[in-house]
């Protein structure tokens, strides 16, 4: 049965998708507002709270732990379940995929670190919790990601720019999906466990499947070619946060997926879009 959203981080890409998607399953929802709200106050109501909020890279050490300390209180005061987006971040890059809800977390770098701590936080406290874990994000807009900023707008003059390696596995998430995905589990969250690792299957694809699927959708063949990571080097004095894209770049040579049993289990009358959906729904400027 519907209920109630409260949506933190609803102008961020997952917010944005979330606050949309409950919606469209009527549910009430409400926009968390920093500079006037006070998240005990606006929690009181919530039937779910989705933690959405995400600092930039260069603020995670200083604003993540405080954010969801305060999101796990409010939560647990009202007991609410927090629909929590996760990622791949917590893996690390020596450990196989497919990646499911038992795999070991051995990331020791500081951002997976972060994301580790943060996800045994909740766990230990014993707050409701559905964390949907899933791969980089396919928006249906330009939201300043790796594939609308940097993959996509070669493709017109028939080359995808690809960041890693373009002939190994690499985890994708339709955002329309998934936050869909997110409703479904929000509406059952009396049958789950009190936490729940959900790793989203979305789209296991290579760069060379990517570019072929991208050749379909527009009808000229497209070809990958690599990204130089030099310039973001000479810029990262000047741009703080580029140190944490080196630091994550383990990711585009790191072959890895997410396993789905458990997704199908909860949700067996899920159906994805397809991937040339997804793709071809996201508009990008030319470069």
């Amino acid at each position: 049965m519907p209920g109630t959203a409260l949506i933190l981080g609803g102008s961020g890409r997952f917010g944005r998708h979330a606050t949309r998607a409950f919606q469209d399953a009527g549910w009430t929802t409400h926009q968390f507002d920093r500079k006037a709200d006070k998240l005990d106050r606006a929690a009181r109501n919530a039937d779910v709270i989705v933690a959405a909020w995400n600092p930039s890279y260069e603020d995670w050490a200083d604003q993540v732990p405080n954010l969801h300390a305060r999101i796990r209180k409010a939560a647990l005061e009202n007991d609410a379940t927090v629909i929590l987006p996760g990622n791949v971040y917590v893996f690390g890059p020596d450990t196989p995929a497919p990646w499911g809800p038992d795999t070991a977390h051995r990331a020791g770098n500081p951002l997976g670190r972060i994301r580790r701590d943060m996800e045994d936080a909740y766990c230990r406290d014993g707050v409701r919790t559905i964390l949907l874990r899933a791969g980089d994000f396919i928006d249906t807009t330009a939201s300043g990601n790796w594939l609308d900023r940097i993959m996509l707008p070669t493709v017109p003059k028939g080359a995808l720019t690809y960041p890693g390696r373009p002939d190994i596995p690499h985890a994708w998430a339709f955002l329309p999906d998934l936050t869909r995905a997110a409703v479904m589990l929000a509406e059952r969250r009396d049958r789950l466990a009190r936490f729940e690792d959900v790793p989203f299957p979305g789209y296991t694809l290579t760069g060379h499947e990517m570019a072929a699927i991208l050749a379909r959708i527009r009808g000229h063949k497209i070809r990958v070619k690599p990204m130089k990571w030099w310039p973001l080097r000479l810029a990262q004095p000047f741009m703080p946060f580029i140190r944490h894209l080196f630091e994550m770049r383990y990711l585009w040579d790191t072959p890895h997926s997410l396993d789905g049993a458990k997704f199908a289990a909860l949700l067996p009358e899920f159906t994805a879009a397809p991937p040339e959906t997804a793709l071809s729904e996201l508009q990008v400027d030319p470069d």
